[in-house]
C-alpha cells in the first residue's frame, strides 16, 4: 500500500529526528573521553612515562611545607620539575635493582602502611564532622563558658613603687591614663595604652586579679605589686563572659571533632587485636586477676 503524503512526510521527519539524536549521542559518546582527558592532562614525558596533573596535585600535597612561599605558578613549575627528576632517579634505581634490596622493601612497607592508615583516619574523620555532631561540641562548651565573670581592664607597669606612686598622683590630678601607658609602662602592651582586652580572675596573677575584680567601672588602683613590678590598674568595664558564634570557632570545632574521632577509632581497633610487646616484660598477674576473664556476650 502507498503511503499518503502527510504518512510520508511524517515518516521522514521521524527518520531524521532518530538520526540526529544519534548523531548527538554519538557526538557525545566521542568528546566525553576528550573531556575527562582534559581534567587531567599530560604535563610532560620523560622516556615515554607521562607526568599528569592529577601527579602534580598529590605532590604539592606531599610538598606543601617546602612549596607554601611560592606564588601559584612558581610552585606548579618547581613540582613539575621535581616530579621529572624523581621519574629519571627512579628509572635509574630500577636498573640498579634498588627495588629488590631488603632495606627498600621495609621501608616501602612502612610507606605503605602510613598511607593506608592515613587515608582510612582522613575518612573516618570527615564522617564525623557533621553539623550536629559538630553543633553538639559548641554548645557544651558555650554552656561551661557562658556567665564567668570578666574585667576589660588598662595597666601601666614600672619597676618601682616610686614610679607607681608618682603615676598615680598624675592621674588623680587628670593625666590621661591611656598616654601615660604608652609614655612610661614597660608592658609589650604600652603601645595600645596598656589594654589588656577581657580577662577571666584565673588569666592573671592572683594579686592583680584580686584588685582588678574589685574595681568598678572607670575606676583606677593604688599601686599593685606582683612578680612582674608595680601595676597601676584601670577596670573599664564588666561582664559575664559569652561563648563565640558557632562560626567564629567553627574550624577549631571541626580540627577537635575529627581528631577525637580518629583516636577513639585507633582505640576500638586496639582494643579488637592481639598486640604483644616482646620489647618488655609480661606483667605478672595480682592474685585477684588470675581467674579467667568472663567470656564476651555473643552479639
Amino acid at each position: 500500500m502507498t503511503p499518503s503524503l502527510p504518512e510520508l512526510k511524517t515518516s521522514l521527519r521521524r527518520g531524521l529526528m532518530l538520526s540526529a539524536a544519534a548523531g548527538c549521542l554519538a557526538a557525545a559518546l566521542a568528546a566525553g573521553p576528550l573531556r575527562a582527558q582534559d581534567a587531567n592532562p599530560v604535563l610532560a614525558k620523560v622516556n615515554g612515562s607521562e607526568i599528569r596533573q592529577s601527579d602534580v596535585t598529590i605532590a604539592e600535597e606531599e610538598l606543601a611545607p617546602s612549596l607554601a612561599q611560592m606564588d601559584p605558578a612558581t610552585r606548579k613549575d618547581n613540582v613539575l620539575a621535581f616530579l621529572i627528576d624523581m621519574k629519571i632517579v627512579a628509572k635509574a634505581a630500577e636498573e640498579q635493582k634498588i627495588a629488590d634490596r631488603e632495606d627498600f622493601k621495609a621501608k616501602l612497607a612502612f610507606a605503605r602502611n602510613r598511607l593506608l592508615m592515613d587515608n582510612l583516619l582522613s575518612v573516618e574523620g570527615k564522617a564525623a564532622t557533621t553539623d550536629d555532631a559538630m553543633k553538639k561540641v559548641y554548645d557544651e562548651a558555650a554552656k561551661q563558658i557562658t556567665g564567668e565573670p570578666e574585667v576589660h581592664a588598662r595597666h601601666i607597669l614600672v619597676e618601682t613603687e616610686d614610679e607607681a606612686k608618682a603615676i598615680a598622683a598624675e592621674l588623680k590630678k587628670g593625666a590621661d591614663f591611656a598616654e601615660l601607658a604608652k609614655s612610661k609602662s614597660k608592658d609589650p602592651g604600652a603601645s595600645d595604652g596598656g589594654d589588656l582586652g577581657f580577662f577571666t580572675k584565673d588569666q592573671m596573677v592572683p594579686e592583680f586579679s584580686a584588685v582588678a575584680f574589685t574595681l568598678e567601672p572607670g575606676k583606677i588602683s593604688d599601686p599593685v605589686k606582683s612578680q612582674f613590678g608595680w601595676h597601676i590598674i584601670k577596670v573599664d568595664e564588666k561582664r559575664n563572659r559569652q561563648a563565640p558564634s558557632f562560626d567564629q570557632v567553627k574550624a577549631q570545632i571541626e580540627t577537635y571533632v575529627t581528631r577525637k574521632a580518629q583516636a577513639d577509632y585507633v582505640t576500638k581497633l586496639r582494643e579488637a587485636a592481639k598486640v604483644e610487646r616482646m620489647d618488655k616484660p609480661a606483667e605478672i598477674a595480682k592474685p585477684d586477676e588470675t581467674k579467667a576473664a568472663p567470656a564476651p556476650a555473643k552479639k
